[in-house]
Formats: C-alpha cells, structure tokens, sequence
C-alpha cells in the first residue's frame, strides 16, 4: 500500500524541506481514531517526517534504492491534531553517516483554520529520524 502525506512542498533546499499535509475528515484513519474525538495518529505524523526526509534526501524520487526510516529518537508529541487543521513539517538534514545513512530533524506544527502560518505555532510532534537505503533482497522465482 503507497499513500502520499504530503500535499505540498513549501520550501527546499539541499539541507532543509518545508511540506505541509492538510488533515481532513474523509480520511479513513480518522474515523477509528478516535469516533468521538477524531485526531491524527501520532505514527501518522512521524510518517508525514519520514515521507519530507525521502523528498529532501532525493528530490528527484528516482532512487533505484527506497529510503526507509531506521531510527526514530527523543519523539515529542504536543497537541491534538484534528480534521480542518494543517500541520507543517520542517525537516533538516544533520550528517551524513559512514554507513550510508543520515540524521535528520523534524518538527511538525499545528495551523488551525483561520491561524496565520507565521505566528508562533504549537508543536504537534519533534523528533530526530535516521533513514537508510533498503537493501533489496531478489526473490526466488
């Protein structure tokens, strides 16, 4: 199963991606979690970093190799996102490590409708995400 979490890239540059994903009620997750109190998973959030980092690392997305996430540390997760509201993902790229991999740091802040973008906005979730080319393994066939 492939989904996009991204609706837009806002900014990028060789060392930092801005993205924003718009949350919205027809989405299937929401509706189990919670039905009363319909908010957007925390592991969805970290997936929307993850899917920011790949666009950074390979703006192009025309690796023969996928990137995928190897290390998530230190995650904090501040308010409730819920349906209506956008959050913005910013992820910096840190080092490039000796086995391929790379550090990055995220940070996901919450615009809720009507909100100027460029106030001061409340922290969904942070946290430090390493991503890794698969190693793809051939099937026997």
């Amino acid at each position: 199963m492939h989904f996009t979490l991204i609706d837009r890239v806002l900014e990028q540059s060789d060392d930092q991606i801005i993205a924003i994903k718009h949350v919205s009620n027809a989405e299937e997750y929401l509706q189990d979690h919670f039905p009363t109190f319909p908010v957007l998973p925390g592991v969805m959030m970290l997936e929307a970093m993850t899917q920011a980092s790949r666009r950074l690392i390979d703006p192009e997305d025309a690796a023969k190799v996928p990137w995928v996430l190897c290390r998530a540390r230190a995650l904090k997760y501040g308010t409730f996102v819920r349906p209506g509201a956008t959050i913005r993902i910013i992820m910096k790229k840190l080092k490039d490590n000796d086995d391929g991999s790379i550090d990055l740091k995220g940070d996901v802040r919450l615009i809720e409708p009507g909100e100027d973008p460029s106030a001061e906005l409340p922290v969904a979730c942070s946290g430090r995400l390493t991503l890794r080319p698969a190693v793809l393994t051939p099937t026997a066939g």
